[in-house]
This record gives C-alpha cells, structure tokens and sequence, in this order.
C-alpha cells in the first residue's frame, strides 16, 4: 500500500471548483479518509454530472453556490479557475485557513519513498508541445512516463494511479502556481515570458512573479531561455536546492552550460564532461516537426530536461522523431488551389501569434476573441509585411483593428460581426476569397476564445470543419 507523509484521515477540507482539478482534489480526498465538501458558482451538466459521482463517494457538492464558504475547516483546495483575488479565498486567508493550490496539493500526495521524479515545465507560450516533446523522449529511452498538469490529466489523479510512472513531464499553466509552497521539482523550464492572464493577476508582475515560483526549490537543473532575459533573470532570483544549476538554451551557438544550434543540428554544452571544448550532437532541424523557429526552442528546451535526468543523447533524437503533435498547434489542414490553412487556435495571446506569424511569409491572418488586456501594438508593426489581409471576430475585434488601421494602414481588413459559432464559416470564405497562391491562410487568433466558443480545441475544430467544406 503506498504510504504518504501526509495524513488526510477525518481532516474538514473544502474544494474550489469542480473543473477537472477539481474533481481529481475531491476524489482523491475522499479517497483518504477527508470530509470533503465542493463549491462551484455554476451549474453546468458537466458539473452536475460530476457532483453526481462525488456524492456517491459521500462528498458532499454545492452548486450555483454564490455565498461565503464555511470556515469551520481545515483546508481550502483552490482550483486553477479561481483568480488568487477570489473572496472565498481571501475569507480563508483572513480566517487563518489554509489554502492550497492543485499543485501543492499533488506534491503532498506523493508516496514517501521512491516517488516519481517531476519534471516541470510552463511558460506564456510552447507549453504543451514542449511537454509532449519531454514526454516523447522520456517514453522512447524506455521509461514509463505520465504527461499531466495543464495539459489535461490532472497531477493529482497521476498521484493515486496504483501503477504510477517512472517520470512525470508536468505542464504547468500560470494560474496553477499561487499557493504552493512545498514542491520541489527535479528539474524545470521557463520556455518564454509575454504579457498573458493580465486579467487573472492583475497586472504583468504579478503573472512574472507567479511564473518564476516554478524554480522555487528545484533540485537539478533551472532551464532557462536565453534568448529572453527574463527567464535567466527568474532562475538568479530563484532560491533553489544544493547543487541545482541553470541551464540555458538557444536558437545561437551555445556556451558553456547550454544547449543551442550549430547549422542544423541540435548541440548539448551542458551535460557532457568535456563541455568546455566540444558540444554533443543530439539532433538535427528534419527531426523536429513541424518546423519552426519556435518549436526548435522547444526541443531544446524539452532536452534539456531529459539530459537532466541522464537519458541518453540519441534517445532525444529518436524522441523528437517519433514525437506526434498536439491539435491546434500549427496544425495543417488542407491546401486549396496552392493556398494552405493552418490551425493555430492554441494561439491564445499576442506572443503565440508572434510565434505562428513568424513562420510564414504571405498570410491572411484571421485574429480576434478575448483579448485579456493585451495591446497588439508591436505585433501589428512587427508583421505587417506578412499580411495579405486581415480577417477579424470575436468581443475585442475593434481593438485589433485599430492597431492595424494605425499600423498597417494599406493591409484589407474584413470583419464578421456574428458572434455565433456558425460565424467561422464567414471567416473562412472572406478569408479564402482574399488569399492568392502561395498564402497561408492561419488561425492565430491571440485571444482566447470564451466569448463564442467552448475553449480554444472548440475554436480550432471550427474552424477545420469550415475549410473542409470549401471548394
């Protein structure tokens, strides 16, 4: 039986949402021995359905719960939706309660002897793909891993598996990192940092500081990027375990302790013995797909990871091979009289879309949604050559278009104003009858996608069912 540090056994303990998150905190919980409750303002079927379980375990769920929580208990497990400024967490906070975040909670539930390593990692951007790239390396050197976090599997489910992984590869979002406190990764990553969740933290220092807690007590390596100051800026702030050092990787030449590009190829300058003198090769630019400056920032940094753990230098090639990409990222979907479409949806901020715009040449752009408080300022100068037209929906479409009437005055500029799901077949076809041969025509939107659609996945499919139906 797997033993815990930590006892839950009769301890009053209330969960914050019922999101994925959530409901793995409940069902773990209860599990151990907790008295449970969950609370979540909103009464969708999906909740419902899930309370519906959790009560057959004997928690007891409030839905459309819109008072204070009671603060006769032990603990509040906060879910990732739920802003650090929520007023039932400020209530806890005031009434000396304490709080939790998903994460700190996961890293309590580790087993006390031979837990599985955790290798982190979370940026603005290249989250999920870099993750998935870990994943793919770690898998193909033969170890038994678990891709969970941000990325879909909840980490605290990946805790009570009765057959738990050799390795995590965590993807963590920014909003999962207020309240923790304890965990230590084995080794992490900041792949990039742009402004992103304004909203959420209420500012961009806010977001930076929650970001840069990743590194918090890291025991081997601090990856950073290199080529964004930022990041190594986190790791020399970051107090961290004896012996942990930091880790760079770029898109140049790669000094002493990095790992960075030569030509094509993938070289490691951080973990081998004679790194002063020579590089190892690990892969080269056909291994990665599909191809993008971006993604071969992600690569590197996913190997550095895994070299951190001391997988072997041709097991990172055979991973990035063998590496299947997640939807919605870059993703082809069909090509229309020598016009390509790609579905970029993940695309859910300026800095994303900087990303996805980079890679093309000629492009109808189709942009807009929630903007989050991001100025697209700089994006729209920064590409402005690149645009072929420009097709606008979504809440904060106005806020694009001023940019672009201010920054890119000669480039067309169609908008549909339907802010229904059937709305992005309009898009399509404005945005196919603008494009010439040789355009892509890419969903980066910038913008998350809550005001027409389910989440970004939805936005995505969307949009490939309407480009399928062309002709």
């Amino acid at each position: 039986m797997v033993t815990r540090e930590n006892s839950f056994e009769g301890k009053r303990i209330s969960v914050a949402g019922l999101g994925v998150a959530g409901f793995a905190a409940a069902d773990a919980l209860s599990q151990l021995g907790a008295l449970v409750s969950v609370f979540d303002a909103s009464e969708t079927e999906q909740n419902i359905e899930r309370a519906q379980v959790l009560e057959v375990l004997g928690v007891k769920t409030f839905l459309g719960w819109n008072k204070d929580l009671p603060v006769d208990i032990d603990l509040l497990v906060v879910s990732p939706g739920l802003t650090p400024r929520h007023p039932w967490i400020n209530a806890a906070l005031k009434s000396n309660i304490a709080v939790w975040g998903e994460l700190e909670l996961a890293w309590q539930l580790r087993p006390s002897h031979n837990a599985a390593p955790w290798l982190c990692i979370t940026g603005t951007n290249g989250k999920t793909t870099a993750t998935l790239m870990l994943a793919s390396i770690l898998q193909t050197s033969g170890l038994k891993v678990a891709a969970v976090g941000n990325i879909g599997e909840s980490i605290v489910s990946a805790m009570m598996d009765p057959d738990p992984a050799q390795v995590l590869a965590v993807e963590i979002g920014a909003p999962q990192l207020p309240f923790v406190y304890s965990m230590a990764p084995t080794s992490a990553a900041v792949l990039n940092l742009a402004q992103d969740h304004l909203d959420f933290f209420d500012g961009y220092e806010n977001y930076r500081e929650a970001k840069a807690k990743i590194y918090h007590n890291t025991q081997l390596a601090c990856v950073y990027n290199v080529d964004d100051p930022v990041t190594e800026k986190m790791v020399e702030a970051a107090e961290v375990q004896s012996g942990a050092r930091a880790i760079g990787f770029t898109l140049g030449a790669p000094s002493v302790s990095m790992l960075g590009v030569i030509d094509d190829v993938l070289v490691d300058r951080a973990f081998i013995e004679n790194r002063r003198d020579y590089g190892q090769e690990l892969a080269s630019f056909s291994d990665i797909q599909p191809f993008a400056p971006h993604n071969v920032a992600n690569a590197l940094a996913a190997a550095a990871l895994a070299r951190s753990i001391g997988v072997e230098p041709q097991m990172v090639r055979a991973g990035l091979r063998s590496f299947q990409t997640a939807p919605h990222r870059i993703s082809f979907v069909r090509e229309i009289n020598e016009i390509r479409f790609i579905d970029d949806s993940k695309a859910t901020n300026t800095h994303a879309a900087d990303a996805s715009l980079s890679a093309y040449q000629s492009v109808v752009w189709i942009a807009g949604g929630l903007a989050k408080g991001q100025d697209f300022t700089e994006l729209i100068k920064k590409h402005s050559g690149r645009f072929r037209a420009v097709v606008l929906l979504g809440q904060d479409r106005d806020l694009i278009r001023e940019s672009i009437v201010k920054y890119s005055s000669d480039t067309p500029i169609f908008e549909v104003e339907e802010n229904d799901q059937a709305a992005m077949a309009l898009v399509v076809e404005k945005a196919f009858a603008a494009a010439r041969p040789n355009d892509v025509v890419l969903l980066a939107p910038g913008c998350a996608s809550w005001d027409m659609f389910k989440d970004y996945k939805h936005r995505g499919t969307a949009f490939a069912d309407a480009v399928r139906k062309l002709t």
